[in-house]
C-alpha cells in the first residue's frame, strides 16, 4: 500500500464493544470531524518544537565540542534526513486510524505488552519535560537579572523560577490538546521572527559573518573527526527518537496523509537545520566576542548589558520553552500514562504524572554539561527507544502491510492477544536491541555499539523480531487476515 494513501472509516467511540481497561475518551480513535489539522499546522509542529533552547544547545555543542559550522550543520542535516524516515513510517497508522501511540503499538507488543514501549517512552519525556522546565525558569531567572540585577546573587529566586514556569505547563496540559495546536498557530512564526533577530543582533557584535562563522575545527585528522562525529550522529537522531515513536500522538488528527507527510517533510529539516544554525553560528559569534564557546543561549544573552535586546530575547526563549516541553513532552506520557489504566487516568492526570516525575529527575543534573547533555542523556535513551521503532515499523509495514484490526486493539482476546495480552517474540527482540545497543557502557571494546546505540538497537530488534515471527508463525500474524473496524465495514482507498 503507497504511503501517501488515506484509509478512513467513520468512527465513534460507541462503534464497537470495547474493554474499559484498554479504552477511554483520550485513547479512542479520533472521529473525523477532530481531524482538522493540515501541512502549516504540521510545519507550525515543527518550527515550534524545534525553535527552542535544547535544540540550539545541541547544535552549540557540536561547537563546543571542536566542529566548525560546516561540519556542524552537515551532522544536523543528516541526522534529521535520517530519523524523518521513522517519523513518517511511524506516523502513517496515526492519520490512517486515528489511534494515539500506546494504542498503536498494542498490535506489535500486545494489548497488555504495549506498556512496556509506553512507559519507556513515558519516561524519556519525563526527563525531557524536567529539562524544558529547568531551562524555562532559567529564562525567567535571566530576565529577572536584567531587570533587578540584585536577584542574581539568590538562589531561592531561580527555583521559584523554574515551579512558576512548571506551573504554567501544567495549566497549558489542564486546557486540552486543542490549545497546543492554537499555541503553535500563532507562535511558530514568532519564533522565526525572534530567531533571526539574535541571529541578527550577534552578527553586528561579531562584525560580520566573516568574524562570526570563523572559528575552525579542533579536529587534526580524519579519525579524530570521525570519533567525534559518529556519536554526535546518533545523537542528532536520538534527540527525535521520542518523537519518532509517538508521533501518531499528533498525526491522528490530520486531514489526510498527504498533509502530514508533506507538512513534516518539510518541518522537520527546515526548522532544524535553520534553527541550528542561529545556535552554531551564536556560539561560533561568541568566541570571537568573549574568547570562549558559549553553549547556553540563556548564558549568552546574560553577557550582554542592553536590558530591552536581552529581555526580548529571553521572552523569545520563554514561549518556545512553553511550546516544545507542551507539544513533545507532555501529549505522549499523558497518553502513555493514561494506557496504564484508563479508567482511571485521563490526558490531564497523566499530564500531572509527567509533571511531577519530570521534577523527580533532576533536569539541573541532565544539563549539567554539554558531554553529559551529548554523550550521555541523547545517546544514551537513544539506545532503548530505537528498538521499539524498529519493531514497530517491522510489524506494521512488513508483516501487516499497514493492516490493523482497531477494534481488537481495545480488548483481550483479539488479534493481539498473543499470550495473555503479551507477544513474548517483541519482548525478546526489545531485550536484545537494549542490550547489544548499550553493552559498550561496561565493555570499553564495545564503546563503539554504544556511540550507535540508536542504529544498532533499531537494526537489531527490526531484525530479530522478523525472525521470530518468521519462524513461528503465529495465528493472524499476516495483516492480509485483519481489518480496520468490525463495525465500519471495509476500509475505502482514496
Amino acid at each position: 500500500m503507497p504511503l501517501t494513501t488515506d484509509c478512513r472509516a467513520p468512527y465513534t467511540a460507541s462503534d464497537t464493544v470495547h474493554d474499559a481497561r484498554f479504552f477511554n475518551e483520550d485513547l479512542a480513535p479520533t472521529p473525523p470531524q477532530r481531524r482538522t489539522w493540515t501541512t502549516y499546522n504540521y510545519i507550525a509542529l515543527w518550527f515550534s518544537m524545534s525553535m527552542e533552547v535544547t535544540t540550539y544547545m545541541l547544535a552549540s555543542s557540536l561547537i563546543a565540542g571542536g566542529m566548525n559550522w560546516k561540519q556542524a550543520i552537515g551532522t544536523i542535516l543528516l541526522g534529521n534526513l535520517i530519523v524523518l524516515l521513522p517519523m513518517l513510517l511511524n506516523a502513517h497508522a496515526g492519520s490512517k486510524y486515528g489511534i494515539p501511540f500506546p494504542v498503536f503499538v498494542r498490535a506489535s507488543f500486545g494489548t497488555r505488552g504495549a506498556n512496556i514501549p509506553a512507559i519507556l517512552r513515558a519516561l524519556v519525556a519525563c526527563g525531557w519535560f524536567g529539562i524544558q522546565s529547568w531551562l524555562g525558569g532559567q529564562a525567567i531567572f535571566a530576565m529577572l537579572n536584567v531587570l533587578w540585577p540584585q536577584t542574581a546573587s539568590h538562589a531561592g529566586v531561580l527555583w521559584a523560577c523554574f515551579l512558576s514556569f512548571w506551573l504554567l505547563n501544567m495549566f497549558v496540559v489542564w486546557n486540552g490538546v486543542e490549545s497546543i495546536r492554537i499555541l503553535q498557530s500563532f507562535s511558530a512564526p514568532f519564533m522565526v521572527i525572534m530567531s533571526l533577530t539574535l541571529l541578527f543582533w550577534m552578527w553586528h557584535k561579531a562584525g560580520g559573518f566573516g568574524p562570526m562563522l570563523s572559528a575552525p575545527s579542533k579536529f587534526h585528522s580524519t579519525g579524530d573527526f570521525l570519533k567525534f562525529f559518529f556519536p554526535s550522529l546518533t545523537a542528532m537522531v536520538g534527540y527525535w527518537a521520542t518523537l519518532s515513536l509517538n508521533i501518531p500522538d499528533f498525526t491522528r488528527y490530520a486531514k489526510n496523509q498527504d498533509a502530514q507527510i508533506l507538512g513534516q517533510s518539510l518541518g522537520l529539516p527546515v526548522a532544524m537545520t535553520l534553527y541550528s544554525f542561529i545556535g552554531i553560528a551564536c556560539t561560533s559569534a561568541s568566541v570571537a566576542i568573549f574568547g570562549e564557546p558559549i553553549w547556553s543561549p540563556i548564558t549568552l544573552l546574560g553577557k550582554f548589558h542592553q536590558p530591552f535586546v536581552a529581555f526580548l530575547a529571553l521572552i523569545a526563549l520563554l514561549v518556545a520553552t512553553l511550546n516544545v516541553n507542551i507539544g513533545a513532552n507532555v501529549v505522549s506520557p499523558s497518553n502513555d500514562f493514561s494506557n496504564l489504566a484508563p479508567r482511571y487516568i485521563s490526558f490531564r492526570t497523566g499530564g500531572l504524572i509527567t509533571g511531577f516525575l519530570g521534577l523527580a529527575m533532576m533536569p539541573w543534573k541532565l544539563m549539567s554539561s554539554f558531554g553529559s547533555y551529548i554523550f550521555g542523556w541523547l545517546i544514551g535513551y537513544s539506545g532503548l527507544l530505537g528498538p521499539v521503532a524498529g519493531i514497530m515499523i517491522a510489524d506494521y509495514f512488513v508483516l501487516r502491510r499497514t493492516r490493523l484490526d482497531v477494534d481488537s486493539l481495545y480488548r483481550r482476546n483479539g488479534a493481539y492477544e498473543y499470550s495473555h495480552g503479551i507477544n513474548p517474540r517483541a519482548l525478546v527482540a526489545l531485550a536484545a536491541g537494549v542490550v547489544v545497543a548499550l553493552i559498550g557502557l561496561v565493555i570499553p571494546p564495545l564503546r563503539f555499539l554504544y556511540d550507535y546505540a540508536w542504529f544498532v538497537g533499531f537494526f537489531v530488534a527490526f531484525a530479530i523480531y522478523l525472525l521470530l515471527a518468521i519462524a513461528t508463525v503465529p495465528p493472524r500474524l499476516s495483516g492480509q487476515t485483519e481489518r480496520p473496524h468490525v463495525s465500519s465495514g471495509d476500509v475505502k482507498e482514496r
